[in-house]
């Protein structure tokens, strides 16, 4: 599937100044797929090294960081042989092996013209950077965010629409021949979202409950890390604050209040959850401004703030909201469809690489 990063991607392989890439984003927004057909596309040669499935990989990286060495291993590992400029490396899952995210430093300094690029959940590769010598100013960073509505759109095979909008008049009224299937799979986009999975579904076989058998798998792993990744203390006070989401969007200003999320717990025992939630990507906070002057932040109340999701379609499943409900419009989603079209801005802003914030009017500015 068309995804916009590979343009990123692109830029990366061919510039002068590389370093090593890191490619974060939340778990299953489609990171190991990009990187696999940017590889086909770009390079003769591909090294593929995953250290959550194969855990023994990670002992050619304990002896010393010495990059020719290493390089050397891994093409016996591999069975490939590793050419400067036709073999691209790729280290899945490297937040599971901590010193191949430390031998970056080495392979920027020693061997840069040999392109380098990982992959990592943002939760993982953030708990790393606080546990691990992490090679900051020696990697590139990019993000990758669950896929945009004019991905989606490409993906349903109407890319024509996409075109032709890109030259459309500012002046110029939109007809009912383009304004009527763009605003169909906009509430197509709500219902299932920009998961990869859960499109692909959605485009193979048109059937919403397919959707939600994969929704309901993503959110049963998001889950299983709360366990397997947080502290065991906090685990229980993620579970709230994660319940929480969905219901506090529901209420008519939207504002997430702490203590709504269980009977008798402060925000002093439960910011740290949310704060969790926000570092592995699955939920966004954005905070109040009273003035829409710049720099935003600067006027920004971060004790009066929004939670939202990083996923539309994610969203719907946990707020228990029937596909056909959002498709159809009924009267029974008119509460949640304000709230919708807000997190739809603001993932949307949030791919942009910019840091929303809201009026108290509910208008989104863009920081």
């Amino acid at each position: 599937m068309y995804r916009e990063i590979t343009k990123k991607l692109e830029k990366w392989k061919d510039s002068s100044r590389r370093k090593p890439l890191i490619l974060t984003g939340v778990r299953q927004c489609g990171k190991t797929y990009i990187i696999n057909e940017f590889a086909r596309n770009n390079f003769k040669k591909y090294a593929y090294v995953n250290f959550e499935s194969n855990e023994k990989l990670s002992e050619i990286f304990e002896y010393d960081f010495d990059v020719k060495r290493i390089v050397r291993e891994l093409e016996q590992n591999c069975k490939t042989r590793i050419v400067p400029g036709k073999t691209l490396v790729f280290f899945d899952e490297i937040q599971s092996c901590s010193k191949a995210i430390t031998s970056l430093k080495y392979f920027c300094e020693n061997f840069r013209e040999l392109h380098v690029v990982c992959a990592g959940s943002l939760l993982g590769m953030t708990l790393n950077r606080n546990h691990t010598s992490f090679p900051v100013g020696k990697v590139s960073r990019l993000e990758l965010y669950p896929m945009s509505f004019k991905e989606f759109v490409i993906a349903n095979g109407r890319e024509d629409l996409i075109q032709t909008f890109a030259e459309w008049p500012a002046d110029r009224e939109i007809p009912d021949l383009y304004k009527i299937p763009m605003e169909k799979m906009l509430r197509e986009f709500y219902a299932v979202g920009g998961m990869p999975e859960a499109v692909k579904a959605w485009t193979e076989t048109r059937d919403f409950d397919e959707v939600e058998t994969v929704q309901k798998e993503i959110l049963s792993d998001y889950a299983d890390d709360f366990a397997k990744h947080a502290p065991l203390k906090e685990v229980p006070r993620i579970r709230w604050v994660w319940d929480s989401v969905p219901v506090q969007l529901a209420k008519e200003n939207n504002k997430f209040v702490f203590s709504h999320v269980k009977k008798g717990k402060r925000s002093a025992q439960l910011e740290e959850a949310l704060q969790w939630l926000a570092d592995a990507g699955l939920a966004i906070k954005t905070e109040l401004v009273d003035k829409p002057e710049t720099p935003l932040t600067g006027f920004a109340d971060k004790t009066y703030f929004k939670v939202y999701m990083s996923d539309m379609g994610l969203l719907r499943a946990r707020s228990q909201i029937s596909p056909e409900t959002v498709f159809e419009g009924t009267g029974n989603y008119f509460r949640f469809k304000g709230a919708f079209a807000e997190n739809y801005v603001l993932n949307k802003l949030k791919s942009l690489g910019k840091q929303p914030f809201f009026l108290a009017v509910g208008q989104y500015c863009r920081g």
